[in-house]
């Protein structure tokens, strides 16, 4: 039985080191524990009204979640694979009464010590194997807090291009409602490419990192969810255009938006509906209106 925990163990820390790998440094970022985790806290938050700020954290609630998901799975398996050799496997310091102690508390009190790389020295490896293992455990523990930092590091710039992108097509969109005479003509076509050319890069950042579209913005005007739509009305009107340069950016632009659409569909809202009908439901899920 205590080789069966210990192989359960193993399988569990193979799991999450699988998902840290996948969900941080594949290039498609594509895990199994932090997507669940990231829709947990989704839908959790959703409860609270959407102009309260706590409904706007759940991106930033859900990467802290799921890297103490990470850790404490990491601990338990760990734990368990100590449990399979507890107490031959280990010394124990002469302060420590042997009538007291309890295999599966020393078992997760030698894991959380090892991880979180404090080295008391009360509970020491003796087994050749547990020699080799122990160790390994501390260098997750700090890989693990490394790339914690380091996914922050990665999503908030994406995050940023994301809001950049949202605020060029409201403040577009306000600037031509303040002169109505504005055609699409008057656009200058390296705006309408330079959009075309973030919402690629957004599109990018989806893919990588999926973790980006659970940030909700409350401002509207900062919202892809909600500028996305404009963008739409502005290629549909350059396709009328008379000028091919400024039809060849509406070309550009619609194929990025549909490209977006279709990517968000797929990952996170499985609606398989058009672009339109993506767009809005897009804007329904990050509790905004169009």
């Amino acid at each position: 039985m205590d080789w069966a925990v210990g192989v359960a163990g193993s399988l569990l820390v193979a799991v999450v080191m699988r998902d840290v790998f996948h969900t941080l440094f594949h290039p498609i970022g594509h895990g199994s524990i932090a997507p669940q985790v990231m829709r947990f806290v989704w839908w959790l938050l959703r409860l609270f009204r959407p102009d309260r700020r706590i409904a706007s954290l759940t991106g930033p609630l859900g990467i802290g979640l799921v890297v103490l998901t990470w850790g404490a799975l990491a601990v338990l398996g760990w734990a368990m694979l100590y449990f399979a050799l507890m107490p031959e496997g280990f010394a124990f310091s002469s302060e420590l009464n042997p009538a007291e102690r309890h295999q599966v508390f020393d078992s997760l009190y030698v894991s959380l010590v090892t991880i979180g790389t404090l080295g008391f020295g009360d509970v020491v490896p003796t087994s050749p194997w547990l020699r080799v293992i122990v160790p390994l455990e501390a260098l997750f523990g700090f890989m693990l807090l490394t790339a914690a930092v380091s996914w922050v590091l990665q999503i908030y710039p994406a995050l940023h291009r994301r809001r950049v992108v949202a605020l060029e097509l409201s403040t577009l969109r306000e600037a031509r409602r303040a002169q109505p005479t504005l055609g699409i003509d008057s656009v200058p076509t390296e705006v309408l490419t330079g959009i075309a050319a973030a919402i690629v890069e957004v599109r990018n950042d989806f893919n990588q990192d999926s973790a980006t579209y659970y940030f909700r913005d409350l401002e509207a005007d900062a919202s892809l969810a909600v500028s996305l739509q404009y963008a739409t009305q502005l290629a549909d009107e350059a396709a009328k255009s008379a000028h091919p340069q400024t039809q060849l950016a509406g070309a550009l632009l619609s194929a990025a938006v549909d490209s977006l659409a279709s990517l968000v569909d797929e990952e996170f809202l499985q609606l398989g509906g058009d672009t339109a009908a993506v767009i809005k439901a897009y804007a329904a899920d990050h509790r905004h209106t169009t």
